[in-house]
């Protein structure tokens, strides 16, 4: 959905069911800043770990917004279902081993966020058989319910729990369950965008340490340049199709793995 047909909808939704909407607001801004902060913080904490504490010193492994947020990097989460938040400062000279440890704060981020999308989407399907009526789940199906191109997710994130109260056993569950769906899509995309093998994205330090043993190194200049591009890549669609392509693979898979192991499938 483009910028123009997102702000249509979000006009229409605020001017026909304001609270609704204002709800709706108050999850999605608890789900970007929470995934946005815990990347960034796993980044600080792995790094300190590893022996540099310039992250720590600088107040970076805070849960205070205002130290994480990019606001270019915000507004792409908002508008295009990805982005990024301010880079953890990390001086690699302090590592033990330089190219072990740049890969292990490299992942931190992608880490926490992958484990936040099974660890949430885990707890929904805990919670579906609780939430909706036996007769609702066997006539759409656990996966349609569950799925954020399926029918329960449309229903709880936009907000039309309170009409299809009587589909469900206990109603109370469905604003756990929403920010659940919410928290775990906006992990995996999170996640996603940032395994892209682009500076300054974690993926390029990924591939720089394991495929090309360290030796592609980037200036400042040269890192403000291919962000630029980064961000006209993400203007233009290209990167788009490939990330929606990519979430809808991985969700898919994994909630039918998922559904299978607990026996729903």
């Amino acid at each position: 959905m483009g910028i123009l047909n997102r702000l249509q909808s979000w006009l229409s939704w605020f001017t026909s069911d304001p609270i609704g909407f204002v709800v709706y607001l108050a999850y999605f801004a608890a789900s970007i800043l929470l995934t946005l902060m815990l990347h960034e913080i796993a980044h600080g904490y792995v790094a300190w770990k590893c022996g540099d504490p310039t992250a720590k010193m600088l107040g970076r492994l805070s849960m205070d917004p205002r130290k994480h947020l990019d606001p270019i990097g915000t507004l792409f989460l908002v508008f295009f279902g990805f982005g990024w938040a301010k880079p953890v400062p990390v001086n690699p000279r302090n590592f033990e081993h330089y190219r072990r440890d740049d890969f292990l704060v490299s992942i931190a981020g992608i880490t926490v966020n992958l484990t936040l999308f099974l660890l949430s989407l885990s707890l929904a399907i805990g919670l579906n058989g609780l939430l909706w009526k036996p007769e609702v789940i066997d006539f759409y199906g656990a996966e349609a319910l569950l799925s954020s191109r399926g029918i329960g997710y449309s229903v709880l994130v936009s907000g039309g729990g309170a009409e299809n109260a009587g589909a469900m056993r206990y109603p109370w569950l469905q604003y756990i369950q929403r920010f659940l769906l919410m928290f775990g899509s906006m992990n995996l995309s999170v996640g996603l965008f940032n395994l892209l093998p682009i500076p300054p994205l974690d993926g390029y330090h990924l591939v720089n340490d394991l495929l090309l043993k360290g030796r592609f190194n980037l200036n400042r200049s040269a890192f403000q340049i291919t962000q630029v591009v980064l961000i006209v890549l993400c203007l233009s669609g290209m990167l788009s199709t490939l990330l929606v392509n990519a979430f809808n693979a991985v969700e898919q898979s994994v909630l039918r793995l998922l559904l299978r192991i607990a026996g729903l499938s």
